[in-house]
């Protein structure tokens, strides 16, 4: 019965806990029977048994290393992949970002260039409407030739004016080249202008002492000049009514410029 035992003990053990465990119990076992179960065995037994054991251990040992190995290959092409995808999403990044600069600045560049055309074509624009203005300027400087045609606009030049102040005395300023001009109409001006608006006939003063500037000398001439008219203002200069020819220029320039640019260029506007 005890042989049994043992027997059943030593299957178990061997499976539990390997060949090797269940050797060193049963020699244990054998010393406490008073046997030793190496003294059965020959030496080439032993050391069939000694290689066996040796050869397992070794193949767990490979099997356990190549686990490790393997493991480590999967960790490694993860961590690899994982930095491969971080790294190309920054270089896209900064690509994107840089892109997005050279697009903006392409916009900026481009808005530049058109603002640039844009300011030319007004440049040019203005200067076509001057140089209308300057023929006509140098047209008004003729109107004072035909002596008969001048007496009479300076004559409705005074009377507009008169009827603009409305003052029962004022003081009139003239070129000195158009006194005596303007002192053969004047008083016919202001019988005209008494009639047209109803009231007594003012008193209109000929400034003797300043005058307006005289006609342009010709040439590049930077000097004030005056192309003819005349300037009347209140007895207390603080209503002033400018009736020059050049001062009327600017008038009708002003008030047509629409005109002229859409008859000159087609447009509109000025802008």
């Amino acid at each position: 019965e005890d042989s049994g035992n043992e027997e059943l003990w030593k299957h178990s053990t061997y499976k539990k806990f390997g060949r090797n465990f269940a050797l060193k119990q049963q020699t244990h076992i054998g010393h406490r029977n008073g046997t030793n179960i190496l003294d059965k065995m020959n030496d080439a037994d032993v050391s069939k048994q000694i290689q066996q054991m040796v050869r397992f251990i070794r193949q767990e040992a490979e099997e356990k290393a190549n686990e490790i190995s393997v493991s480590a290959e999967e960790e490694f092409n993860i961590e690899k992949l994982q930095i491969f995808e971080a790294d190309k999403k920054k270089i896209k990044q900064e690509y994107d970002r840089k892109a997005k600069q050279v697009d903006v600045r392409k916009k900026i560049e481009y808005s530049m260039q058109l603002n640039a055309s844009r300011i030319k074509v007004l440049q040019a624009q203005d200067d076509i409407v001057n140089s209308m203005k300057e023929a006509a300027g140098k047209d008004l400087l003729h109107v004072s030739d035909d002596n008969k045609a001048y007496k009479k606009l300076i004559k409705d030049l005074i009377v507009l004016s008169l009827m603009r102040l409305k003052e029962p005395a004022v003081l009139l300023r003239c070129r000195e080249v158009d006194k005596k001009v303007v002192e053969s109409v004047l008083e016919e001006a202001k019988k005209a202008y008494a009639d047209k608006a109803s009231a007594s006939v003012p008193k209109v003063t000929i400034d003797d002492r300043v005058f307006l500037p005289p006609p342009p000398k010709g040439g590049d001439s930077h000097e004030p000049f005056c192309s003819g008219g005349v300037v009347l203002a209140s007895q207390d200069g603080k209503i002033v009514c400018e009736n020059t020819l050049d001062a009327r220029l600017d008038v009708v320039f002003r008030q047509k410029l629409p005109e002229i640019r859409k008859r000159l260029l087609g447009q509109t506007s000025a802008s």
